[in-house]
């Protein structure tokens, strides 16, 4: 009897976990078809099921992905485009004395001469890279700017400042954790164009636009500022 209990019990289970691992596949390939809907056509369907595949099967979803021979990188360029549609219309709305910019060290010139606080680097506006233009924007529109060597400074602002919403330029990466960690704030988020510790590349329009920068106004950047133009959805 106990035999045959423990062996109908494990007949149950197995068929459970596959069924469970059909409906995880199902919601995968959903989450993938909606997500490449999104980046492709600019079309934005069940959100909440969007982030919630992405936060719960983050690491899974990168691997399935690269199984299906798409780049693994979709997964948190999905998570960032959802984002930045739901929080959009509030993010707009919020004063930006009430918003922080957080720009990433690694788009500063090689010759850089800020120094690190507790806060991140001190900019000494040298006007070398396009930092000091966004930085000198963001302040005089009322922004709190803050340049972070990584996330651990992003704990550190948070508890010491206060505000309602957050733009922040990182690539597709880090910009997904970061506003995961941040989703109780209103947050919209700009990829760097290309990645790496040093030398990295930014849209600067992009950014100014999400500042609330009118784009006319920003056709005069000062050196260092980008003035190409790319394609927001790149993958």
């Amino acid at each position: 009897m106990i035999i045959m209990f423990f062996a109908e019990f494990y007949q149950i289970f197995g068929q459970m976990v596959f069924i469970a691992g059909i409906l995880i596949l199902a919601l995968l390939s959903i989450t993938l078809l909606l997500g490449r809907l999104l980046i492709k056509k600019d079309r934005l369907m069940f959100p909440k099921l969007l982030l919630f595949t992405i936060d719960v099967f983050y690491g899974l979803f990168k691997k399935f992905s690269e199984n299906v021979g798409v780049d693994a990188k979709i997964v948190d360029q999905i998570g960032v485009e959802v984002r930045n549609k739901v929080n959009e219309k509030i993010f707009n709305r919020i004063e930006p004395q009430d918003k922080i910019l957080v720009l990433p060290h690694c788009l500063r010139n090689p010759e850089c001469e800020a120094t690190l606080e507790s806060s991140g680097l001190v900019c000494k506006d040298c006007n070398r890279c396009v930092i000091g233009v966004l930085k000198e924007k963001g302040e005089a529109m009322g922004y709190q700017v803050f340049i972070i060597p990584g996330s651990t400074f992003l704990k550190k602002i948070v508890e010491k400042n206060k505000f309602k919403a957050v733009l922040g330029v990182a690539c597709y990466q880090d910009l997904n954790l970061a506003m995961t960690q941040l989703s109780k704030f209103h947050c919209q988020g700009v990829p760097l164009l290309r990645d790496g510790c040093i030398n990295t590349k930014v849209d600067s329009r992009m950014v100014l636009e999400k500042m609330g920068v009118n784009l006319g106004e920003s056709k005069n950047l000062k050196k260092g500022c980008t003035t190409e133009i790319y394609p927001e959805k790149s993958v």
